[in-house]
């Protein structure tokens, strides 16, 4: 009996770790297609990474733009899929705001994202702030002033790249709506 329960709980364990990294890989697959994975990750860099965790950033202008950009935007993106999930469909000008406000919104919080990190640079330097120095029982550094930097030259190609994927988001779903 106990050769049965083992051979049950290999099973279980296994068939359970398949279905989670299956799982995983859909949503890992999911938000690198649909270009999520990027704008999630560059607004938790700016929100944790930049002005939470360097307050000497919070009182910029470009706060405001920042602020404002991203409230546009999900303001008119909320209400296009609460009415959208409503009523079924949304109006289309509610769906030509959905898809045609990032033209402006985009560059407004790309530019207002890139300023605060290009801000912060310097706050980031002299802190040091989640920096590991080597020596260490790890043998490991991470300079995240560096990191940082890095991640600037990430938006320079990764920019134009969104907002071409965004035209044709907005290509497909104007088409759509034309023959719908």
């Amino acid at each position: 009996m106990a050769a049965v329960k083992r051979a049950y709980l290999a099973v279980y364990n296994w068939a359970v770790f398949f279905g989670w990294a299956q799982v995983l890989y859909f949503a890992v697959e999911a938000l690198l297609r649909s270009a999520t994975l990027p704008q999630i990750g560059s607004r938790l860099f700016v929100t944790w990474g930049i002005l939470w965790s360097f307050p000497e950033t919070r009182t910029h202008i470009l706060v405001s733009s920042l602020v404002i950009s991203w409230s546009i935007t999900e303001i008119i993106r909320y209400s296009f899929f609460g009415t959208k999930e409503l009523f079924g469909s949304a109006p289309s000008s509610l769906l030509w705001l959905r898809y045609s406000s990032f033209l402006v919104m985009y560059p407004t919080g790309i530019s207002s994202e890139v300023g605060l990190i290009y801000i912060a640079l310097q706050f980031i330097k002299a802190s040091e702030k989640y920096c590991i120095r080597m020596p260490n029982k790890w043998n490991y550094s991470f300079d995240y002033f560096y990191a940082s930097i890095l991640v600037l030259l990430v938006y320079v190609p990764g920019s134009p790249h969104m907002y071409t994927y965004m035209l044709g988001q907005r290509k497909k779903a104007l088409a759509k709506s034309k023959t719908a």
